[in-house]
């Protein structure tokens, strides 16, 4: 995650912290709501940037990629 991602998520993560408990359902919809209404790019589009930015050598190490996951 870059550090950019990263400050968003803090400050989200802060957000939720100062929301009372019996808002927390309403957010979560709001969230879920907003999420499903994000059009993604095009599979072609997607796979296009992603070569581009391999071929640019902007990549990372798969183990960082893993960093923040709990599986």
């Amino acid at each position: 995650m870059n550090t950019c991602q990263t400050t968003y998520t803090e400050k989200i993560r802060q957000e939720i912290k100062q929301t009372p408990e019996e808002y927390l359902p309403i957010l979560l919809e709001m969230i879920h709501l907003f999420r499903q209404s994000i059009a993604l790019k095009p599979a072609d589009e997607s796979f296009r940037q992603g070569w581009t930015e391999a071929m640019e050598g902007d990549t990372r190490p798969v183990p960082e990629l893993w960093t923040g996951i709990d599986a």
